[in-house]
């Protein structure tokens, strides 16, 4: 968690104990599913991140050396929403794999569309037939889940061996 997030998960906490304190439970409530929202959002997202860091440091292991650069907070436009998360660049030669994953933050970020708890792009420079774009989904009985959303807008679930297949394709 970088400092960012630590002080706004601070802020959160007092928030939500001066809303019991002045009797607005209401208000306590929607800042906690707000809180808890948030925490699967970033969890959601840093499983990305550290899925790629161990492809990266098994390819390493086989002496083969990429080049990461990482930028927190990054920004970045999906569609007329502004997603406020990281982003991983993996570099080898010519070639080049981004993936960055957020969520809105403010009112004036827009909104998720589909009921995206958070979104996520994994971008392969000049083959962007490989691109992706993923959808963090939840529900009241079941773990969040990353889904694929192709260009008609139908979902797939998308898993670690997706991210895997997306290195390797970097790779090749």
């Amino acid at each position: 968690m970088n400092e960012l997030d630590d002080i706004w998960q601070q802020m959160m906490e007092k928030a939500i104990a001066n809303a019991h304190t002045t009797g607005r439970s209401d208000v306590a409530e929607y800042l906690a599913l707000k809180a808890t929202n948030d925490s699967i959002r970033s969890i959601g997202c840093q499983w990305i991140f550290d899925t790629f860091l161990e492809l990266s440091e098994e390819v390493n292991r086989r002496g083969i050396r990429l080049d990461i650069e990482n930028e927190n907070p990054h920004r970045f436009a999906v569609g007329n929403s502004t997603m406020v998360g990281s982003l991983l660049r993996f570099k080898q030669g010519v070639r080049n794999l981004t993936v960055e994953a957020g969520w809105t933050r403010t009112p004036n970020d827009g909104f998720m569309r589909g009921g995206a708890l958070a979104m996520a792009r994994i971008l392969h420079f000049g083959m962007s037939k490989n691109n992706a774009e993923l959808l963090l989904i939840g529900s009241q009985n079941k773990t969040p889940q990353w889904f694929s959303v192709n260009k008609d807008g139908n979902r797939s679930g998308f898993d670690s061996e997706h991210l895997r297949q997306h290195f390797m394709i970097f790779l090749e």
